[in-house]
């Protein structure tokens, strides 16, 4: 992941952390140039948070808080390895990355990638559509909207617990 994830990016020396939040899983990858130094594997995706927290596809503030929680508490033991200062870039490398970057750039949530404030709004966009079924966001595809809730969460854990402002 963090070697494709490289050769698609300018060459630099700076440390980069990519994250790639699967159907079941997430891997976190820190790494300089074209190799990895450290990475982790955690047992959450966007399929399996959307389908244990957003079955029927309702979205409520209680299901996205919970959402959020369950996943900051998966994160929690590796963020001492993780957190902002052990790398200078963030990048998504995800199908879940992808979409929330689209929809983000395109409704005009956010000018640069994935960013605190955009997620911000979009929090409160799926709020107020109140079901997946609901969400009309330009960028995002129709195979995408079942698994929206539980990326989302995914990733406003990730970058609440270590530290993101921005993602490229």
């Amino acid at each position: 992941i963090f070697v494709g994830a490289a050769h698609s990016l300018p060459a630099t020396k700076e440390s980069r952390l990519v994250v790639d939040i699967g159907g079941g899983s997430t891997e976190f990858i820190i790494g300089n140039r074209f190799r990895p130094v450290r990475a982790e594997s955690k047992q959450l995706g966007c399929v399996t948070w959307s389908q244990r927290f957003f079955a029927d596809g309702k979205i409520t503030p209680d299901r996205l808080a919970a959402a959020e929680l369950a996943a900051r508490e998966r994160l929690l033991p590796m963020v001492k390895d993780f957190r902002a200062g052990l790398w200078e870039r963030a990048f998504g490398s995800s199908g879940t990355a992808r979409s929330l970057c689209d929809m983000l750039e395109l409704n005009d949530l956010s000018t640069s990638g994935i960013t605190l404030k955009g997620l911000t709004r979009l929090r409160q966009l799926l709020l107020d559509a109140k079901h997946v079924d609901k969400v009309h966001l330009n960028g995002l595809r129709s195979d995408r909207r079942p698994v929206l809730p539980g990326g989302f969460a995914i990733m406003a854990a990730v970058f609440d617990m270590l530290g993101i402002e921005q993602m490229g």
